[in-house]
């Protein structure tokens, strides 16, 4: 499925803040941490948990969440379907690596190992 034009944008201006207690609440109910989704979302963008809150305090767009990212070079390992569309095929920018950590949380609330959520090379 091809992302709409539409959709780009109203991913693009969503506030991070109001899908973080989300991300949060999926990966706890699954019997996940809350330091576990930082992890994960540390090894996507590089926001360590102290930049993450500043981000989450002023409310910060996607846009401008994965605009200040220094995004990992293997977030081009994070593939298959997620909401719907297959990642590898997402256009958009800035909807391609909101998709990336939906997937990346996915994972983690379906208890995939860190090491394989975190694309760890098995000769690292």
């Amino acid at each position: 499925m091809k992302t709409t034009p539409e959709h780009d944008e109203r991913i693009a201006n969503m506030i991070f803040a109001s899908v973080y207690p989300h991300y949060i609440t999926k990966v706890v109910n699954k019997g996940r941490t809350k330091e576990e989704l930082h992890q994960v979302v540390e090894w996507l963008t590089g926001f360590n948990n102290k930049k993450l809150q500043e981000l989450i305090d002023e409310k910060v767009t996607f846009k401008k969440f994965f605009k200040t990212a220094k995004l990992n070079p293997n977030a081009n390992l994070i593939t298959g379907i997620i909401c719907g569309y297959r990642i590898e095929e997402i256009e958009n920018p800035i909807t391609k690596q909101a998709r990336y950590l939906d997937k990346l949380v996915d994972e983690l609330a379906k208890g995939k190992k860190m090491e394989k959520i975190l694309r760890v090379a098995k000769n690292e």
